[in-house]
């Protein structure tokens, strides 16, 4: 069981962290999108086809899926998001917080999933909740388009007559 010392101290260590990103902010999207390039194609690994110019045009569009569920989000939640990519995006947050030591272009895919199995079985749940915000938001912006459903059988909403 955590000890209150040490749930202070980690709630200290991540303000810190957050407010150290924060005073770094990366331009709005130009962050997230660095972020999201690096991480679609892993998180998708089975999903995207492996010639190169097909699967970049994949995760073009998903990123642009991912931008417009966030747009669609409340403002409070939009703010929350933003602060997620930015410690993302900034390089000693990055380091720090997600273990992720090169650039996101220049990570390596076992870097990457090393980084999304950390925060995903995370002891702590904010580290948990920005793994289930990214897995939420990839896979959203994936399936909601219609040339994804062929690979999970969906057929498509029921037609009405």
């Amino acid at each position: 069981m955590t000890t209150r010392r040490e749930f202070l101290k980690t709630g200290l260590a991540g303000a810190a962290l957050l407010n150290v990103a924060a005073c770094s902010r990366p331009s709005e999207n130009g962050g997230r999108t660095m972020v999201l390039s690096a991480v679609i194609p892993v998180m998708l690994a089975g999903a995207l086809p492996a010639g190169d110019e097909a699967r970049q045009e994949l995760v073009v569009r998903t990123v642009a899926g991912v931008d417009r569920a966030i747009a669609g989000l409340s403002l409070a939640t939009q703010k929350e998001i933003g602060e997620l990519f930015d410690l993302l995006a900034f390089p000693l947050t990055r380091m720090l917080a997600a273990g992720v030591w090169s650039s996101w272009p220049d990570a390596t895919p076992e870097a990457i999933g090393n980084f999304l199995e950390s925060w995903r079985h995370s002891r702590f749940d904010l580290l948990k909740s920005g793994y289930a915000a990214l897995h939420d938001l990839i896979f959203g912006a994936w399936y909601a388009r219609p040339d994804t459903w062929a690979a999970i059988a969906y057929p498509g909403p029921p037609e009405v007559k």
